[in-house]
């Protein structure tokens, strides 16, 4: 266990999902196992046998973004912009005091803003290159997402980081920021990821087979893959030393992480490579397999992830696993947002003393044999909460928390 002075702990949340915005609103809607699952209106879907997922509605960034001129800046970035204000909000920081002090900006993706990539090559296409808007070329590189974050509110003296490692980034994002205020090197740390719904990625799950009809169905019997969601989940970072000097609340603590890489097939995920991250991680927190009380899985509804999956849980934690649940059952798979905004889950879980479901569930596959608290959230009192991001290329990333304070001795 680390001093106590360097001690991480999460005293901000940003949530912007298909839930809702916030972090009240996201809370209610993990509590009630609400589905977001609607017909995508963010492209044209013409010519796709199905083309549901779950898309934010609702989302004005003028609202959030009061700094940088919103039109400036890609669908993603506005989000990873409106999820950090949340969480300096949440954490009651005055932006003064975040502004001069040292701090990172760390913020996870799949697709960066290629959602504008899109819309420019369909002008190319169908126009020219002479008819591209430059504002909109000008949005498209990915490291906006964190220099957005640090432009709007002013922090220079600040390392804003981009992390591209897909489906795990949002974990991989809250690892480094992790590092950072536990080594002392910076006072604060705004980690978490972001991804806009885009043609680019929905074509190439469907191509592959692997996007649901309907609904996800994580864990299920009859599930049928996943379907892309959008959104970007922001966490503030700081030392327990630092929390408690200003009053703030604490929702939980960063214990430790881990990472690994399969270096093994672009798109099947290695249940070694991921049983081993899942130990590292374990190993980095000072945390027992039998201390954790619940894993939120990565669940993507797929065939192959989630008998991998669950496999590699019952490879670390034996025949008697904590309970597993997928919160990609409710709001989708938000590619790089997807970890950040499951971290966000865990801590709220471990706040506020229930499980979250996994919702659309019918019947476990027996390949599987796991307690996913299918459709109706349970009141539990959680002490440690894992959280698996597994992504393509097989770049994976395991986050651990514990609840605040019993873990703090």
């Amino acid at each position: 266990m680390t001093e106590t002075a360097n001690r991480v702990v999460i005293t901000g949340l940003g949530v912007v999902s298909s839930m809702g915005l916030g972090v009240d609103a996201f809370l209610a809607g993990l509590r009630a196992g609400r589905n977001t699952a609607r017909p995508i209106t963010a492209f044209d879907t013409t010519g796709f046998d199905h083309a549901n997922g779950c898309e934010i509605t609702g989302f004005a960034a003028r609202d959030w973004i009061r700094t940088l001129n919103p039109d400036e800046l890609g669908r993603a970035s506005q989000f990873a912009v409106a999820a950090a204000r949340m969480a300096i909000d949440d954490a009651s920081l005055p932006v003064e005091r975040l502004r001069g002090s040292r701090s990172l900006v760390t913020i996870g993706t799949t697709d960066g803003e290629s959602r504008d990539l899109d819309s420019l090559v369909e002008t190319e296409v169908g126009q020219g290159p002479q008819a591209m808007d430059p504002v909109v070329a000008r949005r498209v590189p990915a490291g906006r997402l964190s220099a957005a974050v640090a432009r709007e509110f002013g922090l220079t003296d600040t390392e804003a980081v981009t992390i591209p490692t897909a489906c795990s980034a949002g974990n991989y994002a809250i690892g480094y920021g992790f590092d950072a205020v536990r080594g002392g090197e910076v006072d604060f740390a705004l980690a978490g990821g972001a991804d806009a719904l885009c043609r680019k990625t929905f074509t190439g799950f469907y191509r592959l087979g692997t996007i649901a009809p309907e609904r996800c169905q994580p864990f299920d019997a009859d599930r049928k893959g996943i379907l892309t969601g959008e959104g970007a989940g922001v966490l503030l970072l700081e030392s327990e030393r630092s929390a408690l000097a200003r009053g703030a609340r604490i929702y939980a603590v960063v214990l430790g992480y881990g990472l690994s890489c399969d270096a093994d097939h672009p798109v099947a995920p290695n249940q070694s490579s991921v049983a081993r991250c899942m130990r590292l991680a374990l190993d980095n927190s000072g945390v027992k397999p039998e201390e954790v009380d619940l894993i939120s899985a990565h669940g993507t509804g797929t065939k192959a992830n989630d008998v991998t999956e669950a496999g590699a849980i019952h490879q670390v934690f034996g025949d008697r696993p904590p309970r597993t649940v997928s919160l990609k059952s409710m709001i989708g798979h938000s590619m790089g947002a997807a970890s950040a905004l499951a971290s966000i889950g865990c801590a709220l879980a471990i706040t506020e003393g229930f499980v979250p479901p996994t919702i659309n569930h019918e019947r476990t596959d027996p390949e599987i044999d796991l307690d996913c608290v299918p459709n109706t959230a349970i009141d539990a009192d959680l002490t440690v909460v894992q959280n698996n991001g597994l992504a393509f290329g097989g770049n994976n990333a395991v986050t651990i928390f514990g609840k605040y304070p019993e873990r703090a001795a």
